[in-house]
């Protein structure tokens, strides 16, 4: 059996389902398979739209949606009204996941659902992840960490199935790229977000992070974007000092998953 079928075949071992669906490659291949071997009615896909999720993963997500037919409900989660996730410490993604886990399964109980899930997988389990024992005290289940699906396997499966994202950097939220103990404030998330919507306008793929560290900001790429953001170092210069940043530095080590747990 390939892993979309198993896939499929045990997400219909979960009854009615409700996804929390964020336009990544991982929920995006949920959400496709799901929305193939469901029956209408019996699969739901629910975005949670706040001001740290990005506008261009929501456009996304929604053109993905659009494209496979996939069934999709939004909610606003308020977890810049939580003092908690406000104050940005090092479990911020616990208070984050808390708000929006709370409001999706409310919806899922409203409506007769049986089972929420979400995009965890394989390979999420050995890293600094607070958010998922938010899941786990609400009962989310995780059928791709579950069945022990890896990020490679996950690709290759959206591959197969015609995703066009199979091979899309990740995109975390927004607030991931504010320094731990700095405030997490709609301006913060606004600058950052306006930052690498520029760079990616410049030309920059791959795997991109501005990283937030109050009056400075550290960009980090792959060692493939090296030349082509130094070639354009001036005018990265001058409009992140636009954006309100004093001071621009390009990481030398280029982009590195969590990063923040040991910036200086």
């Amino acid at each position: 059996m390939d892993e979309v079928s198993r896939l499929q075949g045990y997400l219909l071992s979960l009854g009615r389902t409700v996804l929390g669906y964020s336009g990544g490659v991982d929920s995006a291949l949920l959400a496709v398979a799901a929305t193939r071997v469901f029956p209408a009615g019996r699969f739901l896909a629910v975005i949670g739209r706040s001001a740290s999720y990005p506008e261009v993963q929501y456009r996304a997500a929604l053109e993905l949606a659009e494209r496979f037919g996939i069934p999709v409900r939004e909610l606003d989660t308020h977890e810049l009204d939580d003092p908690n996730y406000l104050e940005n410490p090092v479990n911020r993604c616990y208070y984050c996941k808390a708000e929006l886990w709370t409001r999706v399964t409310r919806l899922a109980r409203d409506l007769g659902f049986d089972s929420i899930i979400d995009g965890t997988h394989a390979d999420d389990l050995g890293e600094h992840r607070p958010g998922r024992a938010a899941g786990v005290e609400l009962g989310i289940r995780s059928p791709l960490a579950e069945l022990g699906m890896t990020k490679a396997g996950i690709r290759e499966a959206a591959r197969s199935l015609g995703i066009p994202i199979w091979d899309a950097p990740a995109s975390p939220c927004l607030s991931s790229r504010v320094q731990y103990g700095l405030a997490i404030t709609p301006e913060r998330l606004r600058q950052v977000e306006t930052a690498e919507a520029f760079l990616r306008g410049l030309g920059v793929t791959g795997d991109l992070r501005v990283r937030h560290l109050g009056s400075r900001a550290r960009i980090e790429v792959g060692p493939a974007e090296f030349g082509l953001v130094d070639g354009q170092w001036a005018g990265i210069v001058a409009r992140f000092r636009d954006l309100g940043f004093a001071e621009v530095e390009r990481d030398a080590r280029g982009y590195r998953r969590g990063s923040l747990l040991v910036i200086a």
